[in-house]
C-alpha cells in the first residue's frame, strides 16, 4: 500500500486525491475482507509517507484540491472550477467504476460528446448536473465493504441522481468515518496473528540508487548517469530508520520484515536494512535468477521446472549480519495483478490454487514457500466489484484447503530459518531486474541533478550558518529533500510511464526542492521553474527573430519597436490543477539588441499604476550562475536597478536603462549580467508585494533564450 508524499507543507496544499480515495477503498477494502478469513494469513506492506498522510486527513491538516472542489457549492461554482469538474471528475476505471453507475455513466457521455466536439462546452452542463458529478467522483470510490456497512451511503447510491448539497456532506463525512477506520482495522489484523505488517523506506526512495547510484550500470552498463559518484548513505539510513521508528508508533511493534521500494535491492542496501532491525526483506525473482547466475525455466503452463530454487528463502550475508531475502514468483504475482481481472471469478481462483499445488513437486525437505506479492491498491479497481467475488472465493478456497497453509514471512522464518546462502544480491527492482524506470532517461538525469544541486546547496547552507537556522528549518529542510528522493517522482519522468497528469507530478517533485531553499531563506533558483518533463514543456512563448531597436521611455514608439521581440501572454494554461486566475502582467515581450537583454512589461492598466504597489520586481536569469536583477520604485517611473551575480552582494547597475510608464521597458547589458555570447540563459519574472507575497511569470516555467552572437540575425534569416 503505497502513495507518494503529495503535500505541499509550507503553502499548506495538497493537489492530489489518491491517498483519500484509496483509502475508502483498497486500505479499508482489502483489511475489511481479510477480517472475515481469521483463517488466512496476509503480509500487508503500509509505507509510512501513505499513512502519514492518511493521518493528515484525520487531524484536518489536509484537504486536497479535488476535496476543496467537491465541497463547494455546485451554483457557485466559476467557470474554472466547471472546466475542472469536467476535466478531472471522471479519474476512475470507467468499466467498474463509472458505468454501473446509470447517472455517472450518463455525464460521462455527454462530457465525451461535448469534447468531441471543441471542448468541454460546461454551459451545457446545469447545476444539478455538476452537483451530481461532485457526488458520484467521490461516491463511486467507496469499497462494496464500506457501502454495505454504512445506510447513509447505501441510500446515496440507491437515490442515484438529482443529490442536494446535504447529501454531498454525508458523502464527506462517510470519507472521514471510513478512514478512521483504517489503520485500527490492520492493528487488530495485527494484534490476533493473522497478518504480518511490513514497512518500505519512509518516503518511498530507491535505497540502492541512493547508496551508489552508479549500481544501475551493473544490469544496464550504457545507463547514462547524473553524476555517477554521488553517494547518500546517510540519506538511505535515516530513510529506514525513520520507517522503523514510525511504524512502531502507530503499531506498537516494529517491523520485521522489508519490502524495499519498488523491490529494489543491493548488497549496498543490507547492512543498513540490517541496522535499522530488519529480519527480512522481499523482491523479485529475476534478481534471484541473477543472483545465482542460474536461469529459472518454465515449461509451457508457465510452471517452473526447478521450483525448489524459487520457493524457498536464502541468507545473504551482508556487511553486519544476515538477512533472510524471500523472492516472490512473478508469474502468479502478475496474474493476480494484470490477468485475472478478465476472467470469471471461479476460474480465476481453480487457476491459481492449482499452480500453487505445483509447488508440492519441490525436492526440498522443507515445506515450499510460495511468495505472492503484488500492488495492493491499483489492481481492483480493474476488477468487477473491486475483486470482491475473486478475493472471496480465493480466501474461503484458502481456509478450507487442507494440503496449503498460508503464513506470514515472519511465521515461516521462525519455523524454518533459511539454509540456502546467496553469495551477492544482485542490483535490481521488479521491474526488468533493473533501475531503468529512475534513471537514465534524460529527464530521469535532469531530475537527480536537480536533486544534488538542492542537497548541495542544503548541505553547504547549513554547514555555513550553523547557528543561524533553527533546528526546526533545518529538520524540515532535510524533511522536504527526503520526499523528493522518492521513487514515483522518478516513475513519471521518461517515456515508460504517463500517469495523465505528469504536469502535476514534476510541480510537486520541484515544488519540494523549491521548498529547500525557501526553509533556509533564500529564493529558489530559476533551474526549478523549468519543467523537467518534456511532455509538460511545450513551447508558452514566442523566440526573438530579430535584433531590437528599442526607445526606453515606457512607452510604445512605433508599431516596429517590439515587432521581432519573443512573447508570453499570461494567460497561458499550464497543468490540470493550475491556477489560471489573471495577474498583474497581460504580455511579457522580450529580445535584445547585439549587447543588450531587453525586457518589456503590459500591464491591463498603465504599468506605472499596477506595478508601482509591488516593493520589488526581479528579474532572474540563470545562464551556469545565477543572476538576480532587482528593480525597486517603479512609482517614480524609473526605478532603481541592482544586480546580484551568485552570491555576491548587490551592486547598482547605473548602465541598465529603465522606464516604466504606459507600459514598462528594460535594457541592461549583457556584460553587467555577466552572461557571454552564445550562452544558453533560462529567466523569469517575479513581483514581490509588501506583505511578501511573491508572483512569478510564466508560472510553471521559465523562457529560454541564447545571448545572441553577430551572427544571430544572418542565423535567423536563413533558418
Amino acid at each position: 500500500m503505497h502513495q507518494p508524499y503529495y503535500p505541499d507543507d509550507l503553502a499548506g496544499e495538497c493537489a492530489l486525491p489518491w491517498v483519500r480515495l484509496h483509502a475508502i477503498k483498497d486500505y479499508f477494502g482489502m483489511a475489511a475482507l481479510a477480517e472475515r478469513f481469521p483463517k488466512v494469513k496476509l503480509t500487508f506492506n503500509l509505507v509510512p509517507s501513505l499513512l502519514e498522510q492518511l493521518d493528515g486527513y484525520l487531524e484536518g491538516r489536509i484537504r486536497d484540491r479535488f476535496q476543496e472542489l467537491t465541497a463547494k457549492p455546485a451554483r457557485e461554482l466559476s467557470e474554472e472550477d466547471r472546466q475542472l469538474l469536467l476535466a478531472t471528475f471522471f479519474l476512475a476505471n470507467r468499466a467498474t467504476m463509472i458505468t454501473p453507475h446509470p447517472r455517472y455513466e450518463q455525464l460521462f457521455r455527454k462530457r465525451q460528446v461535448a469534447r468531441r466536439e471543441g471542448g468541454y462546452h460546461s454551459g451545457r452542463f446545469s447545476t444539478q448536473e455538476f452537483l451530481d458529478l461532485q457526488v458520484w467522483f467521490n461516491l463511486c470510490w467507496f469499497h462494496p465493504l464500506a457501502v454495505e456497512g454504512r445506510p447513509e451511503l447505501q441510500a446515496l447510491v440507491a437515490k442515484g441522481e438529482n443529490f442536494s448539497e446535504e447529501d454531498k456532506v454525508r458523502v464527506s463525512q462517510g470519507e472521514q468515518e471510513v478512514m478512521a477506520a483504517v489503520m485500527p482495522l490492520y492493528r487488530r489484523l495485527q494484534d490476533r496473528k493473522q497478518v504480518e505488517l511490513t514497512t518500505s523506506p519512509y518516503f518511498h526512495p530507491i535505497l540502492p540508487l541512493l547508496v551508489d547510484r552508479s549500481s544501475a550500470r551493473i544490469a544496464l552498463p550504457q545507463t547514462k548517469i547524473a553524476n555517477a559518484d554521488r553517494r547518500y548513505r546517510e540519506d538511505a539510513r535515516w530513510q529506514l530508520a525513520a520507517a522503523v521508528t514510525a511504524h512502531q508508533k502507530r503499531f506498537g511493534k516494529p517491523p520485521r520484515g522489508l519490502w524495499p521500494s519498488e523491490g529494489s535491492v543491493s548488497r549496498d542496501i543490507v547492512p543498513l536494512c540490517r541496522e535499522a532491525g530488519f529480519e527480512w526483506l522481499a523482491t523479485d525473482e529475476d534478481i534471484l535468477t541473477l543472483s545465482l547466475g542460474q536461469l529459472l525455466e518454465r515449461d509451457a503452463d508457465r510452471n517452473l521446472k526447478q521450483p525448489d530454487l524459487l520457493y524457498q528463502p536464502y541468507r545473504y550475508e551482508g556487511e553486519g549480519g544476515p538477512i533472510a531475502v524471500l523472492f516472490r514468483d512473478h508469474y502468479l504475482s502478475d496474474l493476480i495483478g494484470f490477468q485475472y481481472q478478465k476472467a470469471e471469478a471461479a476460474a480465476a481462483v481453480k487457476d491459481l490454487l492449482g499452480r500453487v499445488r505445483e509447488a508440492s513437486r519441490s525436492r526440498l525437505a522443507r515445506s515450499p514457500l510460495v511468495v505472492i506479492i503484488l500492488d495492493g491498491e491499483n489492481a481492483w479497481e480493474y476488477y468487477p466489484k473491486q475483486g470482491m467475488d475473486f478475493l472471496t472465493r480465493l480466501y474461503q478456497a484458502l481456509s478450507e484447503a487442507s494440503d496449503l497453509r498460508t503464513v506470514t514471512p515472519a511465521q515461516y522464518l521462525a519455523q524454518e530459518p533459511p539454509t540456502a546462502t546467496l553469495e551477492t544480491l544482485f542490483p535490481g527492482s521488479w521491474i526488468n531486474h533493473n533501475f531503468a524506470i529512475w534513471i537514465g532517461h534524460e529527464e530521469d538525469n535532469r531530475a537527480w541533478s536537480a536533486l544534488d544541486r538542492t542537497r548541495d546547496f542544503l548541505v553547504r547552507t547549513l554547514a555555513a550558518r550553523p547557528k543561524q537556522v533553527p533546528a526546526e528549518r533545518r529538520e524540515e529542510a532535510w524533511r522536504e529533500l527526503y520526499i523528493a528522493e522518492g521513487s514515483d517522482w522518478f516513475w513519471w519522468y521518461g517515456d515508460e510511464h504517463s500517469s495523465g497528469m505528469d504536469d502535476e507530478f514534476d510541480l510537486l517533485f520541484r515544488g519540494h526542492l523549491k521548498n529547500v531553499y525557501r526553509l533556509l531563506g533564500s529564493e529558489p533558483p530559476v533551474f526549478l521553474e523549468e519543467p523537467i518533463c518534456q511532455a509538460c514543456s511545450k513551447p508558452i512563448y514566442t523566440v526573438p527573430k530579430q535584433f531590437l531597436d528599442v526607445t526606453v521611455d515606457g512607452r510604445p514608439t512605433n508599431y516596429f519597436e517590439w515587432l521581432g521581440a519573443g512573447r508570453y501572454h499570461t494567460t497561458n494554461p499550464h497543468g490540470t490543477m493550475a491556477a489560471s486566475s489573471r495577474g498583474p502582467i497581460q504580455d511579457l515581450y522580450f529580445g535584445f539588441n547585439d549587447r543588450e537583454f531587453l525586457l518589456r512589461i503590459d500591464c491591463y492598466r498603465p504599468a506605472r499604476q499596477v506595478l508601482g504597489r509591488f516593493s520589488a520586481i526581479r528579474v532572474l536569469f540563470d545562464g551556469g550562475k545565477e543572476v538576480k536583477l532587482e528593480l525597486t520604485r517603479c512609482e517614480s517611473g524609473t526605478p532603481a536597478v541592482e544586480v546580484q551575480q551568485g552570491e555576491e552582494p548587490p551592486q547598482p547597475l547605473p548602465e541598465a536603462r529603465v522606464a516604466c510608464d504606459l507600459i514598462f521597458e528594460l535594457a541592461v547589458p549583457f556584460t553587467g549580467l555577466g552572461l557571454e555570447a552564445d550562452r544558453q540563459v533560462e529567466f523569469l519574472v517575479e513581483f514581490e508585494e509588501p506583505g511578501g507575497v511573491v508572483t512569478r511569470f510564466p508560472r510553471e516555467s521559465v523562457i529560454i533564450f541564447r545571448v545572441p552572437t553577430p551572427e544571430f540575425e544572418a542565423k535567423m534569416w536563413t533558418a
